[in-house]
């Protein structure tokens, strides 16, 4: 019950229900308001611009990496080309070791320090390229 003005008795007035079968619906419609042309205009002048220097960074963003990427590249084959040089001079110092022991197996010797050596000119010891 409500209370109006200290006196529990007295009820306020109700509004009649003309028919109880139909009852009276409102519905709120808000309407949006339309931007005018040049406001949609600046608006997507300003989204392309953003959008542009996006596109600007995250072209160089990529071109970056692609360097990187090429650097690393280069590096590892450089890495790969020193370990094989290592090796080919190590098999060179080898075979330079055994060259004595193989000419002197195949019965070459050594000439004397003072001795002058003469080779012959003849086409018959060249391959080729005197003719």
């Amino acid at each position: 019950m409500a209370y109006t003005r200290g006196n529990l008795a007295v009820q306020p007035k109700r509004k009649e229900e003309v028919n109880p079968l139909y009852r009276e619906k409102t519905k709120v419609i808000t309407r949006r308001r339309v931007l005018p042309l040049q406001e949609k205009l600046l608006y997507m002048l300003t989204l392309g611009a953003f959008i542009l220097v996006a596109a600007s960074l995250i072209w160089r963003y990529v071109h970056i990496y692609d360097l990187n990427m090429q650097a690393q590249r280069l590096d590892r084959t450089i890495a790969d080309n020193k370990k094989q040089i290592a090796t080919y001079q190590m098999e060179k110092q080898n075979l330079e070791q055994t060259v004595v022991d193989r000419a002197r197996k195949m019965g070459f010797v050594t000439p004397p320090v003072d001795s002058t050596i003469y080779v012959p000119l003849s086409s018959e010891g060249t391959d080729g390229a005197g003719n």
